[in-house]
């Protein structure tokens, strides 16, 4: 259960942490990081992994 849980945070922020990257406003980016986080493949996590860690965070 647990180890589920925090795989789940880690999908969120990854999905979120792009978002922002993008320049979605912190509300809206966590709004839809919410439902977006579970609809989203392995890859795709990794190509947002990605393109985040290359542009940085808004939040830097």
């Amino acid at each position: 259960g647990e180890k589920l849980a925090q795989e789940s945070r880690e999908r969120h922020q990854i999905v979120e942490n792009f978002l922002l990257v993008l320049g979605v406003s912190p509300e809206i980016a966590r709004r839809d990081a919410e439902g977006m986080e579970h609809h989203v493949s392995q890859e795709t996590l990794d190509a947002f992994l990605a393109f985040t860690q290359q542009h940085g965070t808004s939040a830097e």
